[in-house]
């Protein structure tokens, strides 16, 4: 426990179990048992990875339809020019839509956008922002479906819970799994759906042990552990 805390995050600790790994349903539970805070709490799932990041056959990278959504507001930006491709992704619902302007927009900082999307025609240009998408990982990519022809199809996927998951540099993924106001359910089936997907994508390079630790957790809470038995199951 960190030596400066909150009450509220001190009584969170408290009602952990010291040296316990729960299972998914009791983690969910108890997360709806944290004191709460004044706002409405994104709740994450993180995987400690055996891989190593730094070789390119054991990246993972990809996303997962949450069967309850992310609980997220999502604002899109789509890359593309005067079409079928901008007219479609305007009437799935993105905020943003255009080409030059927001090349422009970009290249100058701008990122007030939650994810983007680009046509394969678009990505030309695209490329050349990758100093400020990159960072935050922002950059469309094929594998995440966020390179395509069929924009309103990924505007309507993101908008409905559609999360991405990604290897990170120190082997951890991070992966949002809906919101504190969820019930314990709706998060269970999120989270259970996530880490099927995370076991679904360990690359065939990668052997023995692939996931260390597992850890569930709200933006205010402790993290808590979870059994790695259940979790491992799908293996």
């Amino acid at each position: 426990m960190p030596k400066k805390i909150s009450k509220r995050l001190k009584k969170a600790f408290e009602m952990l179990e010291a040296g316990k790994s729960y299972s998914i349903a009791e983690a969910a539970e108890l997360l709806g048992k944290f004191p709460k805070a004044k706002f409405d709490e994104s709740v994450e799932i993180a995987f400690r990875m055996t891989i190593d990041p730094r070789k390119t056959d054991q990246m993972i990278r990809g996303t997962v339809r949450l069967p309850h959504g992310s609980g997220k507001e999502v604002k899109v930006l789509v890359f593309a020019k005067e079409g079928e491709a901008a007219d479609a992704a305007k009437e799935a619902g993105a905020e943003y839509v255009g080409f030059d302007e927001y090349i422009e927009k970009v290249t100058s900082g701008w990122t007030d956008f939650d994810v983007a999307v680009a046509t394969p025609e678009a990505m030309a240009e695209v490329r050349k922002l990758g100093r400020v998408l990159g960072p935050r990982g922002l950059m469309p990519n094929p594998k995440t479906g966020t390179v395509t022809d069929d924009t309103a199809k990924a505007v309507k996927e993101v908008k409905a819970g559609r999360v991405e998951y990604k290897l990170d540099k120190g082997a951890n993924i991070q992966v949002l799994a809906g919101k504190a106001s969820f019930a314990s359910d709706q998060i269970i089936e999120n989270i259970k759906t996530i880490i099927d997907e995370v076991i679904k994508a360990k690359p065939s390079a990668a052997k023995g042990r692939y996931i260390d630790n597992c850890v569930l957790s709200s933006s205010m809470s402790p993290g808590i552990p979870l059994d790695l038995r259940e979790v491992l199951k799908g293996l």
